[in-house]
């Protein structure tokens, strides 16, 4: 085709990003391009000419490619007169005219040579023409509408951006939206309907990322009008403003749709007019109420062009050259993007659409934040969402581009209104509580904010002695081993510390006594009634700081070289961050748990590999707990040998390997610790589905008939409903269920030689990356399950997908906390 483009933003530069990309994909296409454009920015001017004056034109030789990301420095060359070269160079016409005058001279003046024009394309604006209220005045459509009556099938161009959710001169969307826009104007000539009933269509891109994957559909103009008493101007002293800041001015208003002051300030009459209170003197300056465009979007119905841009859609409004609504049979049907017939294949083809027509989404349709930060669980929960919900129930809100790591993000500033329904799932740090506590019938989120009660070790500790104390019979009297919890501030002060661990004392002095026999420098394995005991710090993660010991002069060994490890003051980060060794940070060098340490483990057939079951533990609303039966078994790296006892003491210097012995003994760390950061892949095999284990006749102990996995199973699914509602009941300052969240933790449990289970200890926003690729659907099918009862059971609806019978998610507790 021979496409004439012509646009009202003038030739590439900041106030037009789009153009040149756009001539370069159409010739990439196979089509001649010839190029009309106003010599400057003309927006806001419709389809009017300049009478009484004569239009000229200079010549702009544009360049082979356009960098919008430098777009204020020169780009390209303009002359007075066209080349007269021997070799064809590309020249664009600029006039200092408008819009409709571009269109009116480039189909019929300066490109005649180049044969007749086949379609004229105006834009793309660098903005929406999307409703009434911008189209009536735009000149990009008044381009297309100059050309319509001019008897040339046109079309106007627009991208509609969203500077709160997406750079507008970013290369990459610019990139995406050109491909797509070449393919909507190739789609719409092929299938130009041949009895008169189009003249030019309006298309108004979303320049969102993704775009190419949304729908592309027809969509009336919605019908929309100045609020009551809204002035497009405002009252301004001395004279207008610079136009080129004016218009960026507007620009950035149309993005947020945020109110604009039209109160304008007065200026003073000359003393004359106000003696005699006549007429003042004043200037007014354009400045238009975007607000009222924004707000007839979202009281009106679905399915007009203003809704489709607001849903990240593509719009394409058929017209007549009289504002007419044309071809109203085609509203709610989707574009047929694959047909592409050239102009001579077809001989009288009729506008061709998608057999499914689009289910107009309704107002109070779901929104989802959904930017987890983990690329690998990140596109589970989005297809598990996907799922659950058709793309005419959901829009997928972005992140803002802004947006501070470890700040909470507004929804009030994503939504089209306060009331919307909408999912988040975010960070933590992310959530913006006081939205959350505002809209708990409309807001979903997926954490609780109080729960220390359970993922902090000292907490965890104090929740089950607090619970079993009331309660003796309780399960976790006997799955969850005592623990003394204390705080150390400096090593000196260890003693001090224990004064209340009564027990913890108490056993160390009978495993001294037991060890009293023993010669200097000797190694042995502890003597039969030793219990050994496991240090955890009660803020650290990743293992670090886990030490195992059983006398009082192993302990303080212990505190005694974190202290000679740890910086001085003025080599610590700005927040007292530890640069990466063994020591404990300043900020976790306080809270501290001692347990007596399982011993032996069970260990499997062939395989002395120490190992713990990673479970995961969704909580929904105020409070229903269900475990995931797809559970883990997270490997140790050594085989498991118990606990050796030496009175000889190593250096306190760091080992280079931080998990291979303690400060006291020689004790292989890596042997005894599960943790999930430790654990590889799959295919080192540290990590393997519970279910598949070896363990169907073990242990010995286990009740007759009963396999041995659904024995342990049946303890974690009892343990897990106990120790949350034990923090519900008991703790209710550190761990308190909102009707409108919900969470998925990762427990840990061990299991004795005897198949007693023990909890471990509870953790938030579990790290599912060890799950590795080779088990990564058990992941997707934790979020798929965890989603359907949270979400689909706060908001409704459903995609209405078979689900397997058997139930993944097994409820183990239901805790009326009487709200």
């Amino acid at each position: 085709m021979h496409i004439l483009v012509t646009n009202d933003d003038g030739p590439p530069g900041p106030a037009s990003p789009y153009v040149h990309s756009l001539v370069r994909a159409l010739q990439k296409a196979g089509h001649t391009v010839s190029v009309c454009l106003p010599d400057t920015q003309r927006s806001w001017i419709g389809k009017a000419h300049m009478i009484g004056r004569t239009v000229k034109p200079v010549y702009y030789r544009p360049p082979l490619d356009y960098n919008t990301e430098d777009d204020i420095t020169p780009q390209g060359t303009t002359h007075r007169l066209p080349s007269r070269g021997r070799d064809a160079v590309e020249e664009w016409v600029l006039v200092d005219g408008t819009p409709a005058s571009c269109a009116q001279i480039g189909l019929h003046h300066v490109f005649r040579e180049r044969g007749p024009i086949d379609l004229v394309v105006s834009g793309p604006n660098f903005g929406r023409n999307s409703t009434a209220l911008f189209a009536l005045s735009s000149g990009t459509l008044g381009a297309a509408l100059e050309a319509a009556v001019c008897r040339r099938r046109a079309i106007a161009l627009s991208y509609a951006h969203f500077k709160d959710r997406q750079n507008p001169k970013d290369s990459t969307i610019i990139e995406e939206a050109t491909r797509h826009s070449v393919r909507v104007i190739e789609a719409l000539a092929a299938q130009w309907p041949t009895d008169g009933s189009v003249d030019l269509y309006t298309v108004n891109v979303a320049l969102l990322p993704g775009l190419e994957n949304r729908r592309t559909i027809f969509a009336p103009m919605l019908q929309n009008y100045w609020g009551d008493g809204g002035t497009c101007f405002t009252e301004v002293e001395g004279s207008v403003g610079d136009e080129d800041e004016e218009e960026e001015s507007i620009r950035g208003h149309e993005d947020s749709g945020k109110s604009q002051d039209t109160n304008g300030t007065k200026t003073n009459g000359d003393n004359e007019d106000n003696e005699n209170h006549g007429l003042i003197h004043r200037h007014f300056k354009w400045k238009p109420r975007f607000e009222d465009v924004y707000q007839s979007v979202e009281e009106a119905p679905p399915g007009n062009d203003g809704w489709a841009v607001k849903e990240g859609h593509t719009s394409v409004t058929p017209m007549k050259a009289n504002f007419w609504q044309a071809a109203s049979h085609l509203h709610g049907k989707e574009l047929n993007l694959e047909n592409h017939k050239s102009i001579e294949e077809k001989s009288s083809l009729s506008l061709v659409t998608k057999e499914s027509t689009l289910v107009l989404r309704p107002k109070d349709h779901l929104q989802a934040l959904i930017a987890y930060e983990d690329a690998y669980v990140h596109p589970l929960i989005v297809s598990a969402l996907e799922e659950l919900y058709s793309p005419e129930s959901l829009t997928m809100l972005s992140k803002p581009p802004d947006a501070i790591k470890d700040d909470a993000i507004s929804l009030a500033q994503l939504l089209p209104s306060p009331n919307t329904k909408v999912l988040q799932i975010t960070p933590y740090e992310a959530i913006d509580w006081d939205f959350v506590a505002a809209h708990p019938d409309t807001c979903l989120v997926n954490s609780y904010m109080l729960r220390k009660a359970l993922i902090r070790k000292h907490y965890l500790a104090a929740t089950v002695e607090q619970w079993v104390a009331k309660r003796p019979q309780s399960v976790l009297k006997d799955h969850v081993k005592r623990s003394e919890a204390f705080e150390v501030d400096y090593a000196e002060f260890l003693d001090d510390a224990l004064v209340e661990a009564f027990d913890l004392r108490a056993s160390l002095e009978r495993n001294e006594a037991l060890l009293g026999g023993l010669d200097e420098g000797e190694e042995k394995e502890a003597p039969k009634g030793i219990e050994w005991w496991i240090l955890k710090p009660g803020m650290s993660d990743r293992g670090q700081g886990i030490r195992l010991f059983c006398t009082m002069a192993q302990l303080q060994d212990i505190f005694d070289g974190w202290e000679a490890e740890r910086p001085d003051s003025d080599d610590e980060g700005e927040d007292g961050d530890d640069d990466g060794g063994d020591y404990i940070a300043t900020s976790q060098l306080r809270h501290f748990v001692a347990q007596p340490y399982i011993d032996p483990p069970l260990l499997l057939p062939g395989d002395n590999r120490k190992f713990h079951i990673r479970t995961y533990v969704a909580c929904v609303g105020a409070l229903e707990v269900y475990v995931y039966k797809h559970m883990l078994a997270l490997f140790a790296g050594k085989p498991y040998v118990p606990p050796k006892y030496s009175q000889q003491q190593p250096s306190s210097s760091s080992s280079a390997d931080p998990h291979h012995k303690t400060d006291a003994g020689d004790i292989d760390l890596e042997a005894h610790l599960t943790n999930t950061c430790l654990q590889r892949s799959v295919a080192d095999d540290t990590v393997r589905p519970f279910w598949d284990l070896p363990l169907s006749s073990l242990p010995p102990s286990s009740p007759s008939g009963k396999d041995a996995k659904v024995h342990i199973f049946d303890q974690i699914c009892e343990i897990t409903g106990e120790v949350f509602e034990a923090a519900a009941r008991t703790m209710q300052m550190h761990f308190r269920p909102l009707d409108n969240a919900f969470e998925i933790f990762g427990l840990d449990f061990l299991v004795d030689t005897a198949g007693h289970v023990y909890l471990l200890e509870v953790n938030s926003f579990p790290d599912f990356r060890q799950t590795g690729d080779e088990l990564k659907g058990i992941v997707a099918g934790l979020w798929k399950e965890v989603l359907r009862r949270a979400v689909t059971g706060f908001f409704g609806g459903r995609n209405g997908k078979a689900y397997s019978k058997e139930e993944e998610l097994v409820c183990v507790r239901h805790v009326d906390l009487g709200r």
